[in-house]
């Protein structure tokens, strides 16, 4: 298995850190370049985590394990309208950016008003294209109650948050429910923000956890990470991607920015540690961005 970690420090000799990578076997998620800082986010053999510690102690720079690193996560309002989204569900979606996760933001057509609030098939495949889902509702028990509806038939984990401290998963049929939120009109920057934002990240956090834990039960037949750096090499068109993050690597494959219809047989035909990679995975359409490629990849279990 494979350990997702943060480095951040000095551009200067970081060229070592990413030599250590490479020779530990280990894969380069996402680089950015801030003047003279620079972040990397990697993907290591978990047996080799005390040797990144050992070169970034070297390097004078800072690394942390990164949970939510390789995944993807929805954060669903009920509108983007001025009535469910204020602050809130944009600073979850920034909050979460710094634990490793690519967060999507997703208003519904329909959620507005406790009795008329509808969620459409269209909307429900889009939500579980993702590893997680965090609905951000509102600040009255009654109302969170009446729409849970919403989500509670959906096939990935569900975090729900809102205002009142009197509700549960249970009685949502969700998997967590996190209070300390709600139709807020300012930043998340006070105390009580901060800490309700520090607990959704660690419920977030405990979910993806679990879900990494089943796919050791069941593995892929392939890494994502290794389908990600096999795309690269071989498909150069992803190098002329003008999109942020071209390829989006999940707990259970990956979503390419390259329109379906013209690459997905290209795609099928990669090899990935001696497969073809149509053989391994379902390859369709993304309904996220409208003509990119969805990667999913079978478990173990599929080939017996």
């Amino acid at each position: 298995m494979y350990a997702t970690m943060t480095y951040t420090g000095g551009v200067h000799k970081h060229y070592e850190m990413e030599e250590l990578i490479e020779d530990l076997g280990g894969f380069i998620l996402q680089k950015n370049k801030a003047q003279v800082d620079i972040s990397i986010t990697i993907a290591i053999p978990e047996e080799d985590i005390d040797k990144i510690q050992q070169k970034a102690k070297e390097l004078l720079g800072d690394v942390e394990i990164s949970p939510l690193a390789s995944t993807e996560i929805a954060v669903i309002a009920p509108t983007l309208a001025h009535q469910h989204l204020p602050h809130a569900s944009c600073d979850i979606a920034e909050y979460l950016r710094r634990y490793g996760t690519k967060t999507n933001m997703i208003g519904l057509a329909r959620g507005a008003g406790k009795g008329i609030s509808q969620i459409s098939k269209r909307e429900k495949d889009i939500a579980e294209e993702h590893d997680l889902a965090v609905f951000t509702l509102g600040s009255f028990s009654d109302c969170i109650r009446t729409k849970k509806f919403l989500f509670e038939d959906l096939d990935i984990p569900v975090i729900v948050t809102g205002s009142p401290t009197d509700l549960t998963a249970e009685e949502l049929s969700c998997e967590a429910y996190v209070p300390g939120f709600g139709r807020i009109p300012y930043r998340l920057k006070r105390g009580e923000n901060i800490r309700a934002l520090r607990n959704l990240a660690e419920t977030a956090e405990d979910l993806i956890k679990k879900q990494r834990e089943l796919l050791e039960e069941d593995p892929l037949i392939v890494s994502p990470v290794i389908v990600k750096i096999m795309l690269e090499r071989e498909i150069p068109e992803i190098a002329e991607i003008v999109a942020p993050m071209p390829i989006v690597s999940q707990l259970d494959g990956v979503r390419v920015k390259l329109p379906y219809e013209e690459y997905h047989e290209k795609i099928a035909n990669v090899e990935v540690e001696g497969y073809r990679l149509g053989d391994v995975a379902d390859i369709k359409q993304s309904k996220v961005f409208d003509g990119s490629t969805l990667i999913k990849i079978y478990p173990e279990s599929s080939i017996i």
